[in-house]
């Protein structure tokens, strides 16, 4: 079986002492492609480049909404130009995060419409990212849909109603390793049956959101592509399904969704 790990932040600084090894990990346990998250300027440069290096890498290119303060004219040509790139495959992390507001709502919103705008210029697919900003998230995509390529809820954690919602709207669904924590995930756990085939993609926003029922854990805390099918044992033991139909479906809908076929698996 193959997998892809449509959110893994490999640039983050957790990663620094052994970031090839976590890949060669990665692809001995059948996750042979991995989609690494730009979250700013700097992260996205850094995740392009490491997307330039390695075969089974791709990228995004955008601004998190705890960045959004940041995000001015010239970072603004930075990401358009970034996302422009070929092996950039998506725009985003983007969105709405009003759970910690570390920038202020209304600059998260300019800079979430600035970033659908770069999307629709370039026709390429949205890497969501919303926490409690429901509301406001589908009714701006909502009103922008017509003119977006496709998007991905990328971690979500919603509700059965928020789901559906979303599923509505013609967006793709984005589970972690949430749905493997009994306290926090059993919602997630709960309504992952309600999401089609053709909806559904994995991911492990490594290095955060470890699967709590992992045995064993890793001593360092730190979350990694190559638990993805551990992530996946749990999400078709909700939507009793096998483990091989989870990952040909998730594997069809992120390449298709991605458009990353034209890469080889093996590293430069």
């Amino acid at each position: 079986m193959n997998w892809i790990d449509i959110g893994i932040n490999l640039t983050n600084r957790r990663y620094d002492q052994d970031r090839e090894q976590v890949i060669n990990n990665a692809i001995e346990h059948g996750v042979t492609k991995l989609i690494i998250t730009g979250t700013s300027v700097r992260e996205s440069r850094k995740a392009l480049a490491l997307a330039q290096k390695y075969d089974c890498a791709y990228s995004t290119a955008g601004c998190h909404p705890h960045d959004a303060k940041s995000l001015d004219t010239q970072a603004i040509k930075d990401i358009t130009s970034l996302a422009s790139a070929k092996e950039v495959v998506a725009v985003g992390e983007c969105g709405l995060d009003f759970n910690r507001n570390f920038s202020p709502k209304n600059q998260q919103i300019k800079a979430f419409e600035q970033q659908l705008e770069i999307a629709a210029q370039i026709e390429k697919p949205l890497f969501f990212h919303e926490r409690d900003a429901f509301d406001t998230f589908y009714q701006i995509i909502k009103n922008r849909l017509p003119d977006l390529k496709d998007g991905v809820v990328h971690c979500f954690t919603g509700n059965k109603q928020s789901l559906k919602k979303y599923l509505d709207l013609g967006l793709f669904i984005g589970v972690t390793g949430w749905i493997c924590d009994e306290r926090r995930g059993q919602e997630l756990y709960d309504i992952v049956k309600y999401i089609p085939d053709d909806r559904l993609m994995i991911e492990t926003d490594g290095p955060y959101l470890t699967p709590r029922n992992l045995s064993p854990k890793p001593k360092d805390g730190r979350n990694e592509p190559c638990y993805l099918p551990h992530i996946a044992k749990t999400i078709a033991k909700a939507r009793q399904q096998s483990l091989q139909h989870i990952a040909q479906i998730s594997y069809t809908n992120s390449s298709l969704f991605f458009n990353i076929n034209d890469k080889e698996l093996s590293n430069k």
